[in-house]
């Protein structure tokens, strides 16, 4: 075993080499060393801002639902460790994959069958993309090329993700001209409205011809701008895709796995796409996974082509390691009443976030399942930015606000008393950046 290294070492060598994500190189703000996690809570290697433990109010980015340090989840990547901890899936395949495909299919709605297994949220689109475009292709339909989404979504920062991302308020505004030219509707409102239920389908049935597929967010847009929408929209998008010939992609990366309230975002409407997006929460935050489902007319529609086969094969592709842990977390969720907790949850942030109302500033407070939102008036800069993620630190909580959201996604294991330390940190953080 190495010499380990000081708290002072690991970040000098973090601030010379490592890049961390949407940052620059070398970073100008220093990160907070976590030197274990447990439950809820990340332990500090160092104090910072005289917390030594930090409530995590992010379930590192949405995944770890079930907290950090689990026993199931550990026993069940021990366990596979012992086995194998990969092997290639050409040619081969193996009892953690095979359980974990089955089960997806088992869980998610008619009448998605088949399931492709990847690495991460980004490439779980670019695979149903590809998918889409194949299908297309394969069935004589090759100018269908192009996907319709609505503004401010996010779907992932590899390249066809990008190009369905918000064209102008997103993170990927640089690659305009670039990218793909994809087909945007106006962003959807939080209530139904008839007239934009018409602009959906009015925008559909004048692109049918070169549309393979539509592409949404169901219900919550994540990091688009965490906004909320009427169910009622999918209906929409199902019964104009299903008219005008056209397939249908949930990107579920972000609310899958009971975030929203229901397992899957879209049983809100209950309905089904032609294509499903998961991540994230797969594997309960332990390692990095994701899967592309997809119905059996899609498939069969690829093997008729005259490339018979989904040309995409991720080297970690259904690691046994990653896949057994996914269903271990996957079991977990569904033995217990993850419903009740999500609502106590829910309960919790509407009645802790109510108090950021009436702050200066606050633009909208809005809950839905495990995910409380506060948007201000103004984006923050890099300052108040910092400053209001010390807030939070200051309170004991980890929260990472991003333009002009301060937001939490916490892990369904939170307590009563963790909930009302993450709202009062959010209050804190909204009071901080000037609201």
């Amino acid at each position: 075993m190495p010499e380990p290294l000081s708290p002072a070492e690991l970040l000098r060598l973090d601030r010379e080499h490592v890049w961390h994500p949407y940052g620059p190189m070398p970073g100008r703000a220093e990160p907070l060393l976590v030197d274990s996690a447990s439950g809820v809570r990340l332990r500090l290697a160092q104090p910072a801002h005289g917390q030594d433990e930090l409530i995590d109010g992010m379930s590192s980015w949405w995944s770890a639902v079930h907290g950090y340090n689990h026993p199931v989840l550990n026993e069940a990547a021990r366990g596979q460790l012992d086995r194998m901890s990969h092997v290639m899936f050409g040619g081969l395949t193996h009892e953690p994959a095979v359980r974990l495909a089955a089960k997806l299919v088992e869980i998610t709605p008619e009448p998605l069958r088949h399931v492709f297994l990847a690495d991460s949220g980004s490439v779980s689109v670019e695979v149903a993309v590809k998918m889409c475009l194949q299908y297309w292709r394969s069935v004589g339909r090759p100018g269908k090329q192009r996907l319709l989404t609505w503004r401010g979504g996010y779907h992932g920062d590899t390249w066809q993700p990008m190009a369905v991302c918000d064209p102008e308020g997103g993170m990927h505004e640089l690659w305009q001209g670039v990218l793909p030219r994809q087909i945007f509707a106006d962003a959807p409102p939080a209530a139904y409205d008839a007239a934009y239920a018409g602009h959906l389908r009015e925008l559909i049935a004048r692109h049918a011809d070169e549309l393979a597929a539509v592409i949404v967010e169901p219900v919550v847009q994540g990091a688009g701008g965490m906004r909320f929408h009427s169910p009622a929209y999918l209906r929409v998008l199902r019964e104009a895709c299903d008219e005008h010939g056209v397939l249908l992609i949930f990107d579920e990366i972000a609310t899958g796995f009971g975030r929203t309230g229901t397992l899957f975002a879209s049983e809100h409407a209950s309905v089904s796409p032609d294509v499903l997006c998961l991540g994230k929460a797969l594997t309960g935050g332990y390692l990095t996974m994701s899967a592309t489902l997809c119905t059996a007319e899609v498939a069969d529609g690829i093997s008729r082509g005259e490339v018979p086969v989904l040309a995409h094969g991720p080297t970690f592709m259904g690691n046994p390691l990653a896949s057994a842990v996914a269903c271990a977390s996957i079991d977990l969720l569904l033995g217990q009443d993850w419903q009740g907790e999500v609502k106590r949850i829910e309960a919790g942030l509407g009645d802790g976030l109510a108090q950021v109302t009436g702050l200066p500033g606050v633009r909208d407070v809005r809950v839905l399942g495990a995910i409380g939102v506060v948007q201000l008036g103004r984006a923050l800069d890099e300052a108040a930015m910092a400053a209001a993620t010390e807030a939070a630190v200051r309170e004991g909580v980890w929260l990472r606000p991003f333009r002009d959201l301060i937001y939490t996604m916490p892990p369904y294991v939170t307590t009563d008393a963790d909930l009302a330390r993450i709202c009062g940190a959010v209050r804190a953080a909204a009071a901080s950046a000037g609201a």
